[in-house]
């Protein structure tokens, strides 16, 4: 009986850890750029119950098995994967909204790779992102909303002398007569490695560089200014789903009410001494 305890309890806290992820999904609706996380459940490793009969007189250390069968003992809740699917363009008229647009993005095992910004971490390691909702500093370099310097091909802070700028469709940036360079696009040609900071920022778990996109073969993207990709976030899918995890949930709390019961009883009745 307390197996079945333990298996609608981990049933609780993997629906409870999925909601949690459905309702930071839900949160970042309006982020630019972000990547809707899915979850993956996995189930305990299965017990093989057996039954044990000893043979002979009483006292024999002859035993034989009779194989029952396998028994499942709960699920988790095993990580979260960022979806990442381009989502919807809007148009916001800024010069310094920028948006990714996908072209050819081969990625390893058959699956796609990805694209990304990049940016400079106040720790001196770069990060990478898909929301190009900048802005210029005082200084005049762009930068995004946390502060971070948008980087060129070359590593450097990209510094302009005003916001109207124009961004060409390879992501060359020109400030009226001057070529200032190109904004840094890298391409992960597997984006599972990577791990998810904070703000939707991903970096390398070793924290090298990935590759220029503009280099790397059979890769083809372009800029474009004025925009910035909206989140990825499926509202309605997310909410759907999210019903399906509270009426799981229900479900095992249902579950361990009737075990509850059931314990009660066999204490208070069963074990009564008459």
């Amino acid at each position: 009986m307390l197996k079945g305890l333990y298996t609608a309890t981990s049933g609780m806290i993997s629906q409870q850890r999925k909601t949690e992820m459905l309702t930071n999904n839900l949160g970042n609706v309006n982020t630019p750029g972000y990547k809707a996380e899915q979850s993956t459940m996995r189930a305990f490793p299965e017990l093989l119950m057996e039954r044990y009969k000893q043979d002979g007189v009483p006292n024999t250390k002859h035993q034989t098995r009779t194989p029952i069968g396998g028994l499942h003992t709960g699920v988790y809740m095993q990580e979260t994967i960022p979806k990442f699917v381009q989502g919807a363009l809007r148009e916001t008229n800024r010069k310094t909204d920028v948006a990714l647009v996908d072209g050819n993005v081969p990625g390893a095992e058959g699956r796609n790779g990805a694209l990304f910004f990049a940016v400079m971490h106040p720790d001196g390691i770069q990060r990478y992102t898909r929301n190009g909702n900048f802005t210029i500093d005082s200084q005049g370099y762009m930068t995004t909303n946390d502060g971070m310097y948008v980087l060129d091909e070359a590593n450097n802070r990209i510094q302009l002398s005003s916001a109207e700028a124009t961004i060409r469709e390879d992501g060359t940036i020109t400030d009226g007569e001057r070529l200032v360079g190109r904004i840094k696009v890298v391409y992960a040609n597997n984006p599972y490695a990577l791990q998810k900071d904070e703000n939707g920022l991903f970096r390398t778990v070793g924290g090298q560089p990935l590759p220029n996109a503009a280099e790397a073969a059979n890769v083809t993207y372009n800029v474009r200014q004025g925009y910035v990709e909206s989140s990825n976030v499926d509202m309605s899918q997310t909410m759907t789903d999210m019903m399906v995890a509270f009426r799981s949930f229900e479900a095992n709390q249902r579950i361990i009410q009737a075990y509850d019961r059931s314990l009660e009883k066999a204490v208070n009745e069963l074990g009564r001494i008459r």
